[in-house]
């Protein structure tokens, strides 16, 4: 990376911030654009950032570009993650669910039994410090199917936590997303799909952190580390960020989490069922994505149906533009043909309002989703 001035379209994004992290580790002069500085750019201080409406590269600087901004010209993120990969032995951690969860367990053992790693993954893993690391052992990889960056990486170990059609806009059908991983998992040495879960002690709830955890303990076999080494320090792990992350307020039990599946909503909410069985759980949940919530309204209704209470909030629209008819009432209509009385709260606030007015002590209040839901929870009282 020495002699490279990297500039990071999207840097304040969860994936750029760590990419461009690592190419500073690695002798890159580096510096980016993003509408709003975000957290992920804390561990980039002293780095040039334009914060404006619209993409800016300045002159002399090679573009690295987040797959949020196709039509900025420059080197798409798969490529540049590409090359971090050639660099360096690498675990590349893929899947519809669980991937981000999954490499930070890895990175965690690897970095707790003494082996040095270097990661990059799509949230910030309090235990790491960072949702970037930059040591010489191993490079263990969130590799994002969603944009197909995945299939560019020749990764030494490949880990598949589950497939699910999530991205409608980029599959035609599950059978594409599966014969995609296929092809890539055909070009990699060895591959972890399909582990049992493990059945030790875990600091994190809920049957698919045990998923996590067995994929987890597969890999790191694979990468050296014997199972009796790494379950000690695997059950010491105690998750990421927005994935299920508990607080309190008011003395209510707050939990934050990123779920913005039907399979990721179902499991966040079993986790709290499992970990408060005698709570009252009520959700605030915010769809993410047109056609996710158009093509999925039913399976949303069906997995929110095993809450006490839910609350609805409108699309968080990411990448794409609206589509007439597709907003965040699909949903609580859904759930009212199953015969759950849902709340349809467009706004935010409006949606936080209702929680923090219903929710009593000792309830589980459960925000979930991938947008900007998460700023509910300063809103609840303490």
């Amino acid at each position: 990376m020495k002699g490279r001035r990297l500039w990071f379209v999207g840097i304040g994004g969860a994936g750029l911030s760590a990419y461009a992290q690592l190419a500073r580790a690695w002798g890159a002069e580096v510096g980016g654009w993003d509408r709003v500085r975000t957290p992920y750019l804390e561990p980039l201080a002293g780095v040039p950032v334009e914060i404006s409406p619209e993409p800016v590269v300045p002159d002399g600087w090679e573009a690295v570009v987040s797959s949020a901004y196709p039509a900025v010209p420059g080197l798409r993120r798969r490529e540049f993650l590409r090359e971090l990969v050639v660099a360096r032995p690498s675990i590349a951690v893929s899947g519809s669910h669980g991937k981000g969860t999954t490499a930070a367990m890895i990175a965690f053992v690897l970095q707790e039994t003494g082996r040095d790693p270097a990661w990059l993954i799509g949230a910030p893993v309090p235990q790491l410090g960072s949702n970037a690391g930059t040591g010489a052992g191993w490079l263990v990889v969130e590799a994002d199917e969603s944009d197909r960056t995945a299939f560019a990486l020749p990764a030494e170990i490949a880990v598949v936590t589950n497939l699910e059609l999530d991205h409608h806009s980029e599959y035609a059908s599950a059978a594409e997303l599966e014969e995609e991983f296929e092809r890539w998992l055909a070009t990699v040495p060895h591959v972890v799909r399909g582990a049992a879960p493990f059945d030790g002690e875990l600091a994190v709830p809920g049957a698919y952190n045990r998923e996590n955890a067995g994929a987890a303990l597969a890999a790191l076999e694979l990468a050296g580390v014997p199972r009796d080494e790494a379950a000690p320090a695997l059950a010491r792990f105690t998750g990421t960020g927005r994935r299920f992350e508990v607080s309190e307020r008011g003395g209510r039990i707050v939990v934050d989490d990123y779920g913005h599946h039907p399979s990721e909503v179902a499991a966040a909410i079993s986790a709290a069922r499992e970990r408060w069985p005698d709570a009252t759980v009520r959700v605030l949940f915010q769809p993410h994505l047109y056609s996710r919530t158009r093509h999925l309204a039913f399976e949303f209704a069906r997995a929110l149906a095993a809450a006490d209470d839910v609350t609805v909030l409108d699309v968080y629209p990411a990448r794409e533009q609206p589509v007439p008819g597709v907003t965040g009432k699909l949903i609580v209509d859904e759930l009212s043909d199953r015969g759950v009385l849902a709340a349809w709260t467009p706004a935010l606030e409006q949606g936080a309002a209702r929680l923090d007015r219903r929710g009593k002590p000792g309830d589980v209040l459960l925000v979930l989703g991938a947008g900007d839901v998460d700023q509910a929870i300063p809103l609840l009282h303490d």
